[in-house]
């Protein structure tokens, strides 16, 4: 069975139909799902939304392109109290994107420390999103002891330069449906050289739906695609890469259980 080690099943495109598409899932062998956090403001909606499925982990965290609105930016210990809820087993969305935002992004900066010292202070790991910011990014990890809570660079479309940093922090690296894509070349080519011990797939649904289902809405029942072309490129079965990269996932998220009661 796969893990959809990201996706973001309550936002309206999936969440008006969350019942039907863990069914879809279930159906194409992905057995648990981890639904990522992005904003304070929905993250209630979120745990009521997913707490009827045992096999829905969630996150807690505000994604680096979340509005900064100084008065509502919560402090380090508002995030500790959130993030070491029992039901949330890992830290993020969080990181840097100089893509969508732009000017001075000094906030963005402050905000992703402060994700990783709560990480550091609760024990759980992080879920962190990078572009255009790869020297900014792995410098921070470094300065703020991202090593300490490890945690995946999650829908990683970076150089192989910034995932062997990551790498070598103790970080997995996550690969999304993006590596279906066409002109992806580069990135299967990084899908290669990751170890065994630390390669994660995801969709990041209801985004970036991959080959041969481009056109249509992603939801985590895809992740079956994107996972088998990595087995293919890396020449194992889907069989024994759904094995590996569950194994992976539970490994890094120590705080997710396989077999509920």
């Amino acid at each position: 069975m796969l893990v959809d080690s990201h996706c973001h099943v309550d936002f309206p495109e999936l969440g008006d139909s969350l019942y039907d598409v863990v069914g879809r899932a279930d159906a194409a062998g992905v057995s648990h799902l981890l639904c990522v956090c992005v904003n304070l403001e929905d993250y209630p909606n979120l745990l009521l939304l997913t707490e009827p499925y045992s096999n829905i982990f969630v996150t807690f965290g505000i994604h680096p392109n979340t509005a900064f609105v100084p008065a509502q930016e919560p402090e380090l210990a508002d995030l500790i109290e959130l993030a070491a809820d029992p039901r949330v087993v890992g830290v993020g969305e969080t990181g840097l994107d100089y893509f969508r935002s732009s000017g001075d992004l000094g906030w963005q900066r402050h905000r992703f420390a402060k994700h990783i010292a709560a990480a550091n202070s609760i024990g759980k790991p992080l879920v962190i999103h990078t572009r255009d910011a790869r020297k900014d990014t792995i410098d921070l990890m470094r300065s703020e002891n991202a090593a300490n809570a490890g945690g995946v660079m999650h829908c990683f479309s970076e150089d192989w330069t910034t995932a062997k940093a990551a790498l070598d922090l103790g970080f997995y690296i996550s690969f999304s449906g993006i590596v279906t894509f066409k002109n992806a070349q580069a990135l299967r080519e990084i899908a290669l050289k990751v170890p065994d011990d630390r390669i994660l797939v995801e969709t990041d649904a209801p985004y970036l739906t991959p080959e041969p289902h481009r056109g249509k809405t992603n939801e985590p029942a895809f992740v079956s695609s994107t996972a088998e072309r990595i087995a293919d490129l890396r020449g194992v079965s889907i069989e024994a890469f759904a094995e590996l990269t569950s194994n992976n996932f539970f490994g890094l998220f120590q705080w997710a259980c396989r077999h509920p009661a």
